[in-house]
């Protein structure tokens, strides 16, 4: 196959399909139109009441080709006239924000002007199809537009747009391909939220609360109140170093700062050199973060030795020979007590008088073994749901890369 041909076939496709694909531009293909709304906004009488519509904005377009169940608006009868009617069925793209987000409507709604509506086409497409071309292009080939990164794209722009068009019988299988793609990834994400939701649940009910000393649910043979203690009381505490000058990509130690504790261990440093050494069933404490950080109070639980080294702005906790490691990880991370200390305006800095002083409730080392032990499998269980949806959406984009020209 000569080279200008190659590149209008797609590395991967489906038995009985071998012509190339034809080359458009997005404009000459698709027929589109921006949404509206009356102006001014704020106008009451534009918004709910009897015989109102959905009305869809950016912030009701997800990343699944859908769109959410419930839109944040619902326009009156008397603003409807003004706005664009579109029926369910049809591509809509993101113009502003969270741009390139597409959906499929599957609902009858009116449209704001941020989203771009195709309405019709110069040959036959299917919508699946299309949604999945439009979805590619922005995600996978990161569109820019002049003067970089694209704040707000015009309809305008995306209209000089190349895109590839197999034949219809073609487009309607890779369509099915990706939708069957997409409905397990979403019943995988499903599957996820169900466990860290049941995780809560169990957070709740095996610790203590209201200030009582005993908690709801307990293990058979476990009856006696659970005790007060200070963290200095059950664990030792030591800072971290700097390691600025050590950092090494190809370091053999995995540098424990607040980035790599707050993803769980997905984004990592390494380190040259082994400068402040974790050891095994030793917690990783995040002191510092910004206002309202997702970062603060998150634990690491140290799974080996010599294989870890502690940064600066993040505490070393030690537990004792008569507290479960695992146990005080799931108690320690992101206490209530602690993110008390965000106020939502300063950096949050906490102090080691601040974190040896953090009391609560702890029941005997039996007692805590187990529930260290539950917690531990249903984490495990939580990373391996994780790991598989990662999995899914990787392979979600190799497809789209291979399956398009």
């Amino acid at each position: 196959i000569d080279d200008s041909v190659k590149k209008k076939v797609p590395e991967l496709r489906f038995k009985g399909f071998t012509d190339p694909w034809e080359e458009r531009k997005l404009g000459d293909h698709a027929k589109y139109r921006r949404g509206s709304f009356p102006q001014p906004y704020g106008n009451k009488e534009w918004y709910d009441g009897e015989g109102a519509m959905p009305f869809v904005q950016v912030v009701d377009v997800t990343n699944k080709l859908t769109l959410v169940e419930n839109t944040k608006q619902k326009i009156s009868k008397l603003a409807q006239s003004k706005s664009v009617f579109v029926p369910k069925g049809k591509v809509v793209v993101t113009l502003q924000g969270s741009i390139g987000r597409v959906a499929i409507t599957q609902y009858d709604s009116f449209v704001d002007r941020t989203l771009l509506i195709f309405e019709d086409y110069e040959k036959e497409t299917d919508e699946r199809f299309w949604a999945y071309t439009i979805q590619k292009k922005f995600e996978i080939e990161k569109l820019k537009a002049p003067g970089g990164t694209i704040k707000t794209i015009t309809k305008e722009a995306l209209s000089s747009f190349d895109v590839h068009l197999p034949k219809f019988e073609e487009q309607q299988k890779i369509g099915l391909f990706f939708k069957q793609l997409d409905n397990t990834i979403t019943l995988h994400q499903r599957k996820l939220a169900k466990l860290k939701e049941l995780k809560q649940g169990y957070l709740q009910k095996l610790f203590p609360q209201n200030g009582s000393k005993f908690p709801q649910l307990r293990f058979a043979g476990f009856a006696d109140a659970w005790e007060q203690r200070k963290l200095i009381e059950v664990a030792d505490y030591r800072n971290g170093k700097a390691h600025e000058k050590d950092i090494s990509e190809n370091g053999d130690y995995i540098v424990v700062n607040s980035k790599f504790v707050s993803t769980n261990g997905a984004v990592k440093k390494f380190s040259d050199e082994l400068i402040a050494p974790l050891k095994k069933g030793e917690l990783a404490f995040v002191l510092s973060d910004v206002p309202n950080g997702r970062a603060i109070a998150r634990t690491f639980l140290i799974d080996e030795d010599n294989k870890y080294s502690l940064n600066q702005r993040i505490a070393g906790i030690i537990p004792h020979s008569d507290t479960n490691s695992y146990f005080l990880h799931s108690l320690m991370n992101r206490h209530h007590y602690f993110l008390r200390f965000d106020d939502g305006a300063g950096q949050t800095n906490l102090s080691k008088k601040e974190v040896e002083n953090w009391t609560e409730l702890y029941p005997s080392i039996e007692e805590q073994d187990k529930i260290g032990s539950f917690f531990k499998q249903l984490d495990d269980t939580i990373t391996l749901h994780q790991r598989k949806l990662d999995l899914l959406k990787e392979q979600k984009k190799g497809f789209l890369q291979k399956m398009f020209v």
